[in-house]
């Protein structure tokens, strides 16, 4: 086995080099990920989110390990501030060359239940703010006739669930959403596609995969183990990757598609009951 010279993991680890990407829910999660490989692959990240303790976590982490990162607390779900993020982003470095739409929430509520203001509340952060921040970039990536939109969908954007009719209407939103930005400005070199995750790891799904008082697993950790062909729940790590090929020019001719990193899910009925 031959190992690589320093020089030579840099050109394979080197696919975002100069580029500047800006990541909202940046704090935790799949955001967090994906800004600590952006990092890696050379690009200069701004996260943003609410919480600024958070984000200064994930932002001195970035800069240990010698990346470069501007942390930024924001409201995306208020017009005036994804503009004034980008103004800042403009101001500091020139240029937009990548948004990563990953900010997102959830309420599992049965939808005979579900309040029309927490029904609204989803469908704010979860499409309305992706809509609002892309709005706020698009004119800087349309000046220099190229950019790259990247929205985390979900499978609800393909699929429906019990309790989750706000979280499965915004992300079937923000599929089309991600269709029509590819329609709109692809002819000024902008690509906008859209990541699928499965059932992830994260704080959001962690009390579904909490152990029951009798110390048995969540009914719902089983069920998704079951319907998962690989069996199990996905590290956030592992949608970094196809995050880093659709930023990268690898994907200049990939444009309107979600791409499904779902562990096999939407390909696979499920095994026969025993």
């Amino acid at each position: 086995m031959r190992f690589l010279h320093c020089t030579e993991w840099r050109i394979i680890m080197g696919r975002l080099d100069g580029k500047v990407a800006v990541i909202t829910g940046g704090n935790s999660g799949v955001g967090a990920a994906t800004a600590k490989l952006f990092a890696k692959e050379g690009a200069t990240v701004v996260i943003t989110a609410r919480r600024e303790a958070a984000l200064k976590e994930v932002a001195d982490e970035i800069t240990a390990a010698g990346g470069e990162v501007y942390a930024v607390s924001t409201d995306i779900s208020k017009p005036e501030d994804p503009e004034a993020l980008m103004q800042k982003v403009m101001d500091k470095y020139g240029k937009i060359d990548i948004l990563v739409n990953n900010a997102g929430i959830i309420r599992r509520v049965p939808m005979h239940e579900m309040d029309a203001a927490d029904f609204r509340r989803v469908i704010d952060i979860d499409l309305n703010a992706p809509f609002i921040v892309a709005k706020a970039v698009l004119p800087a990536m349309m000046e220099k006739r190229a950019g790259k939109i990247i929205n985390i969908c979900s499978m609800m954007s393909e699929l429906g669930r019990e309790t989750v009719s706000a979280y499965a209407a915004a992300k079937g939103g923000l599929k089309m959403l991600t269709r029509n930005i590819c329609s709109e400005y692809g002819e000024y070199n902008i690509q906008c596609n859209g990541i699928g995750p499965g059932y992830i790891a994260t704080p959001q799904t962690a009390p579904l995969r909490e152990p029951q008082a009798d110390g048995s697993r969540h009914p719902f950790d089983s069920f998704i183990c079951a319907k998962t062909p690989a069996g199990r729940w996905l590290d956030p790590e592992e949608l970094t990757g196809p995050a880093v090929f659709l930023a990268s020019e690898a994907s200049n001719a990939v444009n309107g598609h979600v791409l499904y990193v779902d562990g096999g899910i939407l390909a696979y009925i499920g095994k026969q009951p025993k």
